[in-house]
């Protein structure tokens, strides 16, 4: 949980010296981008399980 909370005080401190600085965020702009993001962790998990598995 620590590191949950590590990594979201991280962005939300990212997000406003991006905001203030006027620069574009270094994020997904929409609901697509954060699926493909999601997608990509859990393919990642997928693939450590199976290997777990099978190996």
């Amino acid at each position: 949980m620590k590191l949950v909370i590590l990594a979201l005080l991280t962005g939300i401190i990212t997000g406003s010296i991006f905001t203030w600085a006027k620069l574009p965020l270094p994020a997904p702009p929409t609901l697509a981008g954060i699926a493909g993001i999601i997608g990509i962790f859990l393919g990642s998990k997928i693939v450590d399980y199976l290997m777990k598995i099978f190996t």
